[in-house]
């Protein structure tokens, strides 16, 4: 028993494994369910496939779906940091600019492949998603502008109207079938953004 507080060593090996524990359960629902379709997938597949007992996972979970909004949350935030990343590394505002919607329309088609209608369906109507689509619209306006300002993008439509037009235009990167397709669609897209 220790005197006072637990040692500080002991809470963060504690943190660090429940950390481990929640990751490998949702790398573990994800595989299942990538093989196996939403509705195939049970609590005890995933206990197993991750290597705890049941009742340690009903620790950390309630259900299926909870591991998969956990799963979806930790994809979505990987994808912002991806959106970030291309943003901080490229030079002028209208590099950019173009770093980020390149970066998006690959994200987008790479997602094209695992799409399955009923999973989108549960998991496209949360808030995490909203909240990072809202991100990204402002990203983007906020490049336009950026762009704009420096001469780069047209000025005589809004940022917000031209960064709708971009992200609605890159969505049809999840239809393509050839990353060269991808880059044609971001050329037409970044072509209506110059300067008339």
């Amino acid at each position: 028993m220790y005197p006072g507080d637990v040692p500080r060593l002991w809470t963060e090996t504690i943190e660090t494994h429940r950390r481990e524990v929640r990751e490998a359960v949702v790398d573990a629902a994800s595989a299942l369910v990538a093989r196996y379709g939403l509705r195939g997938v049970t609590m005890s597949q995933i206990a197993e496939k991750a290597g705890i007992g049941r009742a340690t996972l009903y620790k950390y979970f309630p259900d299926v779906e909870s591991i998969l909004l956990a799963w979806h949350e930790r994809k979505v935030a990987g994808h912002l940091a991806l959106l970030n990343a291309a943003r901080d590394r490229a030079g002028t505002a209208g590099d950019r600019l173009a770093a980020v919607l390149g970066a998006y329309a690959m994200v987008l088609h790479r997602s094209r492949t695992h799409a399955d209608a009923e999973l989108s369906a549960l998991l496209h109507r949360r808030a995490h998603v909203a909240s990072a689509e809202r991100h990204l619209r402002d990203m983007v306006r906020d490049l336009i502008a950026a762009s704009a300002e420096s001469g780069e993008a047209r000025d005589d439509v809004s940022a917000g109207e031209l960064a709708t037009y971009c992200l609605h235009a890159l969505a049809a990167a999840t239809t393509l079938e050839s990353k060269a397709a991808v880059q044609r669609l971001l050329t037409v897209t970044l072509a209506g953004l110059r300067p008339q």
